[in-house]
Parts: structure tokens; sequence; C-alpha cells
């Protein structure tokens, strides 16, 4: 079994840094393995990313599409079934779908949808509820509370 203070890499595969610019004798040395003049032989010489020598670069080439609507929303939407799962008589809060994984996160609020069917009687608080959604809360005996 191998124990942690035995453990040494390969060998060769460790190599010494080279030091560019100590001397003739290191091969790097003078012009460090940049070539004789132009601009990446500069100091802080070279060309910016995305810079394709004059010619017009692909993120200007490309057309724009759409637009970030800076005021929008974060709606995480539910369905009415996935209700199902807390007990009779309970009130049922964002911060429980969120602790009994029925969604990820709470983003901006918390919808209730319509879609399928209720068969416990909840009181549901969230941001929105869609009218189809409210009518099967009340009908299963239950209340609908805007927050």
């Amino acid at each position: 079994m191998v124990k942690l203070h035995e453990l040494k890499p390969a060998p060769g595969s460790r190599k010494n840094p080279t030091r560019k610019g100590q001397g003739i004798g290191s091969g790097h040395g003078k012009t460090a393995g940049r070539g004789h003049k132009g601009q990446k032989s500069r100091s802080g010489g070279g060309v910016r990313p995305g810079f394709e020598g004059g010619q017009m670069p692909l993120q200007r080439r490309l057309p724009k599409r759409g637009f970030y609507n800076r005021f929008s929303k974060d709606i995480i939407a539910v369905d009415v079934s996935r209700l199902n799962c807390f007990a009779d008589g309970e009130t049922v809060t964002p911060d429980m779908l969120l602790s009994a994984r029925i969604i990820k996160r709470l983003g901006d609020g918390v919808k209730i949808l319509g879609n399928g069917s209720l068969e416990k009687s909840l009181t549901v608080q969230a941001q929105a509820f869609s009218k189809t959604a409210e009518e099967k809360i009340m009908a299963a005996g239950g209340k609908a509370e805007v927050v």
C-alpha cells in the first residue's frame, strides 16, 4: 500500500522551468526566444484578444441578436398536482416548496399553475396563482393566499 509521504512523481515528468534571458550559455539569452525586432519582440508588445490584423474582427462581423430585459422577473412555476405531497390541512409556503425540492430556487416569486388535480385541502401561499389553480385549490377545500 502506498503511503502519502512516499508519493513521488514519475521519473522524467518534472522539469525545471526555462529561465529566459540568462546569458548566451542558457540557449535563451539576448532576445530570449522572441527573435529580432517587430511588435511581439517589444515589452508590452502584441495584439489584444480578438484582433485580426486590421480585418473586421469576428465579434463585429456577426450580427447582434435579441436583447436582455433588465426588468424581467424570474417567476418559478409550480403545477397544482405537485402539491399533493403535503399533508392535509397544511400551509404551503415557497420556502416549504424549496425544502421539499419541488422547486430548485425561489427566484423573484412562485406562481401556482392549474395543471393536474389536487386531492388535499391546503392553504397555499405564493406570489401569484392562475385562475384554474385558484379554482382547484378552492374546490379541494383549501385557500389561495397571495403573499
